[in-house]
């Protein structure tokens, strides 16, 4: 049997074709058995929630992701099918989302009866902030970073509209300005009050101590940074968070499972392995030169 050059074509299109499809697969598959082996090893329920900022392009336009509704089905499932003496561990890597979804994925983590612990590798932001708020423990990389939750209004600052309105005259603000300003008190309000409901938590135990709670709320709702503002360990430990810190090893390959997609060259590039000490280099003769001789 012989096979033409357009045969030969054929076959390497459909294998081409039939490719990512296995690939994506077999990462699947080993996501799976990665969650399964974390979650032996703590004996607890994992819920993994990662966002990438940029996960998929559609004509050139990046696409964000973010906390959403489709989310909070399914986070509300997985909590609902853990029984109530099984601890909970939340895998958090997102820049924030919709604060319907935040709140009812919140409200449903400190109803759980059993610990919940959540693991931030690299930044839960806004509304990822607000869903370790709920965790009776905070486990963050040294370098992770927390956000403030202050409400925003579109694209501005619902403290920033407020603070427009404390200093014009109010004849000199249009309609819209006020309305604006109405809503933000209201989005202020609303956010301060859930967040008191998540920090003064007490199931199984209270993890945040009572005098700490206005700091904390006085901290992060009501816009005395910016919204991208992050906050180290050391200022979360600082206002009395339950905050401890190292990661195990296995969250980190759980991530490695989660890359963001490339598109072209790599924009980060090193060798994948712990970086072995070097001898030091021998010192330059003649450099650098004797004091005398300096100008």
């Amino acid at each position: 049997m012989t096979f033409s050059f357009f045969d030969i074509f054929w076959v390497l299109l459909l294998l081409s074709s039939f490719l990512p499809g296995l690939q994506q697969r077999q990462v699947a598959s080993r996501r799976v058995q990665a969650l399964r082996e974390f979650e032996r090893s703590r004996n607890s329920r994992a819920i993994l929630l990662i966002h990438r900022q940029e996960s998929i392009n559609f004509l050139g336009i990046p696409i964000s992701r973010y906390i959403s509704i489709e989310d909070s089905e399914q986070v509300l499932r997985a909590i609902r099918l853990t029984p109530p003496d099984v601890p909970i561990d939340l895998i958090l890597h997102t820049p924030g989302g919709l604060v319907l979804a935040t709140e009812q994925i919140g409200r449903a983590l400190i109803r759980h009866p059993a610990k919940v612990t959540v693991f931030v590798p690299h930044y839960a932001m806004s509304g990822g902030t607000m869903l370790a708020l709920a965790a009776d423990e905070i486990v963050m990389d040294a370098n992770a970073v927390l956000g403030p939750v202050d409400p925003q209004l579109g694209n501005m600052a619902a403290a920033s509209i407020l603070k427009v309105v404390e200093q014009k005259p109010i004849s000199e603000i249009d309609d819209q300005t006020l309305i604006m300003a109405d809503l933000s008190r209201k989005a202020i309000d609303q956010v301060q009050r859930f967040v008191r409901t998540l920090l003064k938590d007490s199931i199984p135990k209270q993890k945040i101590a009572p005098e700490n709670i206005e700091r904390i709320v006085e901290a992060i709702t009501t816009g005395r940074v910016t919204h991208d503002y992050p906050i180290m360990v050391e200022e979360a430990t600082e206002l009395g968070l339950p905050v401890t810190v190292g990661l195990p090893n296995s969250i980190y390959d759980l991530m490695e499972l989660y890359p963001q997609p490339q598109g072209g060259r790599p924009s980060v590039q090193y060798i994948p392995m712990p970086y072995e000490p070097r001898p030091a280099l021998p010192e330059p003769k003649g450099r650098p030169l004797p004091e005398q001789a300096r100008l």
